[in-house]
């Protein structure tokens, strides 16, 4: 699992959205991105994550910031989840665990003795040229909302938006 660092080139993407859209890194040129992986819809430390993001949306709305979501889960399940929590942004489909394995955040697991491939919690804030400005590899949910917010604000101020 290669693991990428600040300053590094996002690796780019093609993605189904929750609303059955498809979608790339491309389509953000000019924007700040939050790109946070989380392992499953609808689980507590997950949902926690996404709605620290939901209830920090006006933190980056106004700075030409799109917080994007991934997990395994499919459409459906990232339909659900958007609509039971209100979620104002969009999660990416990523079953084939491909733009997982991209940002490095595609490892091995280990829950009551049992070892499994999964999600490694993570985020990247990804500048309007296309350069990763935050790297958060195994971050708890609300470290990562913290941080995110942090860096998006910063890059705002910087007149990046």
């Amino acid at each position: 699992m290669t693991q990428l660092k600040e300053g590094d080139l996002a690796p780019d993407f093609t993605a189904e959205t929750d609303g059955g859209q498809t979608t790339s890194l491309q389509d953000y040129k000019g924007k700040t991105v939050v790109l946070y992986f989380y392992p499953k819809d609808d689980t507590p430390g997950c949902t926690k994550q996404a709605c620290g993001f939901r209830d920090h949306n006006e933190d980056f709305s106004g700075k030409n910031v799109v917080v994007l979501g991934v997990s395994p889960d499919d459409s459906e399940s990232h339909r659900k989840f958007k609509a039971k929590y209100n979620l104002p942004f969009d999660l990416l489909v990523d079953s084939e665990h491909e733009i997982a394995d991209a940002y490095g955040v595609w490892g091995e697991k280990s829950m009551y003795g049992r070892k499994y491939m999964g999600i490694i919690r993570s985020h990247f804030v990804i500048d309007p040229t296309g350069k990763l400005s935050a790297v958060h590899y195994k971050i708890s949910p609300l470290d990562s909302i913290k941080n995110a917010v942090k860096v998006a604000n910063r890059l705002g101020q910087l007149g990046h938006s």
